[in-house]
């Protein structure tokens, strides 16, 4: 009684929005509009499904009196088959509605600041972190986000030791946010002359990104430091110092932007990374404090986890947190992440679902 007691709540406010939105006063106020709209799209699909919802309920009670008061054989029948259909589909919606309750990650919409570190296995490692970077490149251009490295750090064999590249676009960290974590690889790497299967790894962080209104720093608890980007020699060394490394003193996270000759760019860059990962740590905080409470399948926020195992020669992709194994790893490994990504937001729903009902 308490979930339809809400569900009328929100129908009601949802109605209200629908009516301000078709008021000619609010009409001429854009942002009122905006933040109306915005309010009604999120309650759409909820408000949907429960209209939906009551006129199955209204429906079963319709056969249910047909079956109970008529003397038609034939139209009992009819009401009968129907009913079963409709009993079917009025729990098929009563399990979507405990869905959309659910409240979401108010972090989903935002873009994101992803950091990929080779781990364990040598020059294999960096390789990986390389593919892993190319990997989420690509399911982002699939996407249609728009991508920016901040910084890279190439190591030999054509790896990465790390890079830091924001991802901005529609839903980014909704859809990234299980990320985080140890990623395995098992193949036979092309160092290799023996033919021996290796296993390396690579440490990945999804990271939403603080808006400017949500994190104030204290100029006092920086440290920057200015510096010559590094190079390949010849032409690519910048004779300039344009590099900005920042340190925040309190914590005692640094980083650092090299990618643009211009030094203000870099710095802009840097500071947004830094902002990012304030946030993180602040948001790393809260969900330890609800880990703390119940465990989480899918969001245990610790990434030293491992995640996920890459294996090669059976074109196997097993993700450990929620037992998933797919054999599609080529397609992965070129950006095609929509089945594994749908398959960790199930699984993080349906733990939520289940928490609440504990």
């Amino acid at each position: 009684m308490e979930v339809l007691e809400k569900l009328e709540e929100i129908k009601e406010k949802f109605d209200l929005i629908e009516k301000q939105l078709s008021d000619p006063k609010i009409l001429s106020n854009q942002e009122k509009v905006i933040e109306l709209s915005k309010k009604r799209s999120e309650l759409l699909e909820l408000v949907d499904t429960y209209n939906t919802y009551t006129d199955v309920v209204k429906n079963i009670k319709e056969n249910e009196e047909i079956i109970n008061s008529s003397d038609d054989n034939e139209l009992i029948e009819m009401a009968e088959a129907e009913l079963d259909e409709l009993k079917e589909k009025k729990l098929e919606l009563e399990d979507k509605i405990k869905i959309l309750l659910i409240p979401k990650d108010p972090d989903d919409d935002k873009d994101v600041i992803m950091e990929i570190r080779a781990g364990t296995g040598g020059d294999e490692a960096g390789i990986f972190a390389n593919d892993l970077f190319r990997m989420y490149s690509r399911f982002a251009e699939l996407k249609g986000w728009k991508q920016e490295i901040i910084d890279v750090s190439e190591s030999t064999m054509g790896g990465i030791k790390e890079v830091v590249f924001s991802l901005s676009g529609k839903g980014v960290y909704g859809d990234l946010k299980f990320e985080s974590g140890v990623h395995r690889v098992q193949r036979v790497p092309v160092t290799e002359a023996s033919g021996r299967l290796h296993t390396s790894a690579a440490s990945v962080v999804v990271m939403p990104q603080a808006e400017d209104v949500e994190l104030e720093i204290d100029q006092n608890d920086l440290r920057i430091d200015i510096y010559r980007s590094g190079g390949a020699g010849g032409q690519n060394v910048n004779k300039v110092e344009t590099a900005v490394r920042i340190t925040h003193i309190p914590t005692g996270i640094v980083v650092q932007c090299q990618d643009e000759r211009s030094q203000l760019k870099n710095r802009q860059k840097a500071m947004k990374v830094l902002k990012t990962r304030l946030y993180d740590l602040e948001k790393q905080k809260q969900e330890d404090e609800i880990a703390a409470q119940r465990k989480s399948m899918v969001r245990s926020g610790d990434r030293s986890e491992k995640i996920r195992t890459y294996n090669y020669p059976q074109n196997r992709v097993t993700d450990h947190r929620i037992g998933l194994t797919l054999y599609n790893l080529s397609n992965i490994m070129q950006g095609d992440l929509f089945e594994l990504i749908e398959k960790l937001k199930i699984a993080d729903r349906t733990e939520k679902l289940n928490s609440e009902i504990v």
